[in-house]
């Protein structure tokens, strides 16, 4: 992504003054180009597959067609390379977020968030190298993933075993510790090993697991035993 590229987002959001505000404030912030809105799930994947938008903003609680739903159907649909879809919630520990997250959606932020957050929450899952805030996340995931049940999400949970045999100790080593919150600068500290290699062996694992990003590493970890809630 060269510095001119501006981060093309699909906002979504079925109350029209939410969806307004956060169209203006990217209109208003240089390096973000808003390419279209949607005030449902439905109109959310016919936007996204027709619009190709570098980032979808995806109210959660929706009438009709939720957003775990529609996270799930733009992601099954999308070309290479896929929309990265950022959550919103009115709340943190919100099980209909969970569900986003298993489907693949790569984070998740408060709508009451300030406007540098937003930003820089969009910045983050465009570049892909980190999950906006992990610590969060993980909690959300404990929260949850010992009772998660299938409802209102259509997509499977990742299935580890036997897939784990395809990784290297190091591979899984990585993975545990993305799982836990860690960013590829803090694993590679205690690795004693480059950030580059660090990012290399999280999308071999990735890659292998069928895992699109890293909070479906969290959600993975958490609900095959990889990592264990309240682990260090």
């Amino acid at each position: 992504m060269s510095a001119q590229e501006a981060t093309r987002v699909l906002v979504v959001d079925d109350q029209f003054l939410i969806r307004a505000g956060l169209v203006g404030l990217l209109r208003a912030a240089p390096g973000f180009a808003v390419v279209g809105e949607a005030a449902d799930g439905a109109e959310a994947v016919e936007l996204a597959a027709a619009l190709r938008p570098d980032v979808v903003l995806m109210d959660i609680r929706m009438p009709g067609m939720s957003g775990i739903v529609a996270t799930a159907k733009i992601l099954a649909a999308a070309e290479d390379p896929p929309p990265r879809i950022l959550v919103l919630t009115t709340f943190d520990l919100d099980e209909y977020v969970y569900g986003a997250l298993r489907a693949g959606a790569s984070g998740f932020l408060l709508k009451d968030s300030g406007p540098e957050r937003l930003l820089a929450a969009v910045n983050a899952v465009r570049g892909g190298d980190s999950l906006f805030a992990p610590s969060v996340t993980r909690r959300l995931v404990e929260s949850f993933a010992v009772r998660a049940e299938g409802g209102d999400d259509p997509a499977p949970p990742p299935q580890l075993p036997p897939d784990l045999d395809q990784l290297t100790g190091r591979e899984v080593e990585v993975l545990r510790m993305a799982a836990r919150g860690l960013s590829n600068a803090d694993i590679a500290e205690l690795l004693f090993i480059s950030g580059a290699t660090v990012k290399t062996h999280l999308n071999r694992a990735m890659t292998k697991l069928n895992l699109a990003s890293r909070a479906q590493v969290v959600v993975m970890a958490y609900e095959t035993g990889l990592v264990r809630p309240g682990g260090a």
